[in-house]
Order: structure tokens, then sequence, then C-alpha cells
């Protein structure tokens, strides 16, 4: 099984036939690069559409309640960002899990498996969404213990309710996204997220101000809006997707508990790094006169937030590409695919960090008008610009341990990087050496995420590629089986 890799019927079948980077040695750089970064923007430019898409869809709902009033304002955001948020990060991670089964499967060319996955997604999820109930039916007393004042805790609890719709829907959509995207079907998705947010500025308008329902009418916007989305995809999988869809199965009910630990570390993985930055704020809050640091972080973040879904993009890419490699047996594609797709995106993130650093005085305009503010936000620019740099590799480094399957194993790296260096390090940065918002964000990124990225750096430059490619074909052996947790590899 080692080297005699043309002896294999399995990788020789299961080869994709457009990326044969082990065998075609003549070929040259560029031509590998084109063709490599022609598949990688087949997904990275309809991953950073629909992603800013449904990020839209949020921020228009808080500005058609905002015109409600400062506490249904208040209510929604608090609503959307804390309980929905927190519930968002963990069930997205979870659903990831797919990205390398889905795409292993997809290159291995068992494409039957690719439904038989996606649901049990859905039953993972689902279940997950029912234990995460508490945290919408006990928002009012979570929001009053963070602070929040009674009136908007309360309000936010009503609101939490009418979201539960939207909560459920993330178990059903996500795993559809996932399963088009690692068969680079990400047009669909792109164009059913356009057409979403469009639904969800008319339907603001008319619950909220045609019919006055008020904040509740936000919620439904959403609501309605997220599940319209699922019931596209799936109708879309349904009529357009024979190969992988084959309708429903009770195979999908068996290998439970192998599912739910994969699932589960890669929701581990990917919420501790954005728990991360939701602490970074909370932090600053208890700053003393923390008003004016709070208000310049805030933009900064909203920058970030808004550029950081270049790189997300390209996570989900590199997920794919790696593990639709690593599936096919062709260990130096994945790892060729890994380098293609950091040096575009680190390029990507120099460009904006110089677009930063060159207009630090200046961006902040879009938000604000306070001459305070703005010099507060021009003392923070640079690490911003340092923050979107290390943002435009960190993402990818992370997409390629979910296309390798690596995610327990880069959660310990996250928990370790983030809560045992990183936030220490800002507390005494901030508080210690009284450094104030500087020194907590340039010790949480100097301490976590700059540590982070350089482990699993070194993690993927060390990795075997050949040998991941024969875990990969051994993975999908395994999980193709109808009782994979009779297989002596289980704890694989």
């Amino acid at each position: 099984m080692g080297s005699n890799n043309n002896d294999d019927p399995l990788i020789t079948e299961t080869l994709l036939p457009e990326v044969r980077v082990n065998k075609d040695e003549d070929d040259n750089l560029a031509s590998k690069v084109w063709t490599e970064t022609k598949k990688l923007w087949q997904i990275v430019g309809p991953a950073i559409f629909s992603r800013i898409a449904s990020f839209s869809m949020n921020i228009i709902t808080q500005a058609f309640a905002g015109h409600l009033g400062d506490i249904p304002l208040a209510s929604i955001s608090i609503a959307n960002t804390v309980i929905v948020g927190f519930n968002f990060g963990l069930l997205l991670g979870m659903a990831s899990a797919l990205e390398t089964l889905c795409g292993q499967a997809y290159g291995a060319k068992r494409y039957q498996m690719l439904g038989i996955y996606m649901q049990r997604s859905w039953i993972v999820l689902s279940v997950c969404c029912f234990f995460l109930l508490p945290f919408y039916v006990f928002a009012s007393p979570i929001l009053k213990w963070l602070g929040q004042p009674d009136n908007v805790a309360e309000e936010s609890q009503v609101v939490a309710l009418w979201l539960l719709p939207l909560h459920f829907s993330f178990a059903f959509l996500f795993p559809l996204q996932r399963f088009l995207q690692c068969q680079m079907k990400n047009q669909m998705i792109a164009w059913v997220s356009f057409v979403a947010l469009a639904l969800n500025v008319l339907l603001c308008w008319v619950l909220i101000y045609v019919l006055d329902f008020g904040v509740i009418g936000a919620a439904i916007a959403l609501d309605v809006s997220w599940w319209f989305m699922g019931i596209a995809l799936f109708i879309y999988v349904v009529f357009r997707c024979p190969l992988t869809w084959t309708g429903f199965s009770m195979q999908a009910f068996t290998g439970l508990w192998e599912f739910v630990k994969l699932s589960a570390a890669s929701g581990v993985m990917l919420c501790l790094e954005n728990w991360y930055y939701r602490i970074l704020i909370l932090m600053t809050g208890h700053l003393k006169n923390a008003t004016l640091a709070v208000d310049a972080l805030s933009i900064c973040m909203t920058i970030n937030g808004w550029e950081i879904m270049i790189p997300i993009a390209f996570l989900a890419a590199t997920g794919v590409r790696v593990s639709n490699e690593l599936g096919a047996g062709n260990g130096k594609a994945a790892k060729f695919a890994a380098e293609v797709s950091v040096v575009q995106s680190s390029i990507i993130g120099v460009i904006i960090c110089l677009i930063i650093i060159i207009f630090r005085d200046k961006f902040a305009f879009i938000f604000t008008s306070s001459t305070d503010v703005l010099e507060e936000v021009d003392k923070l620019s640079i690490l911003l610009a340092v923050t979107i740099l290390l943002n435009s590799v960190q993402p990818v480094l992370s997409g390629v341990a979910v296309g390798s399957g690596w995610q327990g194993m880069v959660a310990y790296v996250n928990l370790g990087c983030y809560y045992v260096i990183g936030l220490p390090l800002g507390i005494l940065m901030g508080w210690v050496f009284k450094l104030g918002v500087k020194g907590i964000w340039g010790g949480m990124i100097f301490g976590g995420t700059a540590v982070q990225t350089i482990i699993l750096a070194i993690i993927t430059v060390k990795s075997d590629w050949e040998n991941e490619a024969r875990k990969a074909r051994t993975r999908v052996a395994k999980w193709s089986n109808p009782e994979p947790d009779d297989q002596s590899e289980a704890g694989h």
C-alpha cells in the first residue's frame, strides 16, 4: 500500500482527470497554477458573494429595526449577535465535518455517500439544535447576567423565541451548502443567497412598515429568508444532483457516533476562534473610560468582519480542494492546492493591509464624524492591518486541516494558542502594563493568532501528503461501509 500507487486500482480509478500533479511533471508551473486557480475560484468567488449576502441580511434587518427605536434595535441586535451568533458558530463548525467527508468521498468517486453523509449531518445538527434551546428559552436571564438592562434583555427574549425557526434552519441549510460546495456546485448557492437577500429586504419592509409587526416582523423576515435558502437548495439537490442524491436512506442512521465526534471536533475548532474575538470586545468594555475604546474597536472589528469573508471563502475552497485530491489518492495535488490557496489569499491580504495603512486616518469616516473616535481608530489601524494580514493566512491553513480531517488536533491548538497564551497575554498587556485596548488586542493577536498561524503552518509543511492520501482512502472506505463502527479503524 506504500509507494506502488500505480498498482492500486482504487487510486488509478479515482484520480481526478484534470489534476494529475504527480504524473504531469513536464507541465510548466504556470499552467499548473492556472489550472488550480480556476478550480479554486470556482468555489471562492461564489462563496465570497453568498457569505456577504447572508451577513448583509442581518445588517439590513437591524437597520430596519433601528427605525422603530433604540430598544427594538438593541433587542434584535443582541438576540442576533449574542444568542443566535453563539449557536450559529457552533452549528456552522459542526457542518464543516462534511467538507472532510463529502470532499474526500467525491474525490474517490463514492458519489452516493455524499447524500448519506448530508443526512447524517441533518440528524446530528438537528439533535444539537434541541440541546441549544435553553439559550433561547432563557435568553432574558442570560443577558441580564451579562450586564444588559432589564428592558433590553426582556425584549431580546421575545425576539430570541421568534428566531427559533432561524435556529433550526441552520441544521438544514449548512449541510446542504457543504454538500453542493464539495461538488463545485457553488453558483447555485450564490444565486439563492442573492434572491434570499432581496426577499429579506421586501419582507422587512412589508412586515415592519406595512403590517406593523414591529421587531417581531424583523425576526420573521430572517426566519423566512433563511428557510427559503434551505428549501430552494434542497429542491435543486433533488432534481439536479442524481449522482450524489439518491433519496432518503436508513443508512444515514448508522455510524452516527463517529459522525458526532468528527462534527463536535469541527464545531469546537471553529467556535474557539469565533468566541475569541467576541471576548476581545467584552474585555475592552471593562476598561476605564471604555466608551471611546469600544467605539473605535467596533469600527475596526466591523471592517475586519466584512474583509474576513474573503479568507473564510478561501477556507471553504481549500477544504474542498484538499479533500477532493486526498480522496482521489493524490497527495501531491492536495499539497499544491494548499500552496496556491495560501499564496493567493496572502496576496489579497497584503493589498488590503496596505490600503488600511495608507487610509488609516480616513476609513473610519464611513462610520463616524467624531474627531476623538477617528483619532482612536487611527491609533488602532496598524493592529487592524496586522490582524487582516494574519487572517489572510490562518483561515486557509484551517481549510487545509478541515480538508485533511485534522479537526480534533487543531481544536487543541486553538485552545492552547487562544486561551492559554493569547487571552492571558492580552489581559497582562491591557491592565498590568496599562496599554488599554491596544495592549489587549495586541496581546491577543501576537500571542494567540500569530502563534496559532505558525503552528498550523509547521503542521502543514511537515505533513506527509502521500500518507494523508492513504488515510483519506481508508476513511472513505470505512465511512462507506453501512456499519463503520465495526471497522477496526474506528479510532482513526
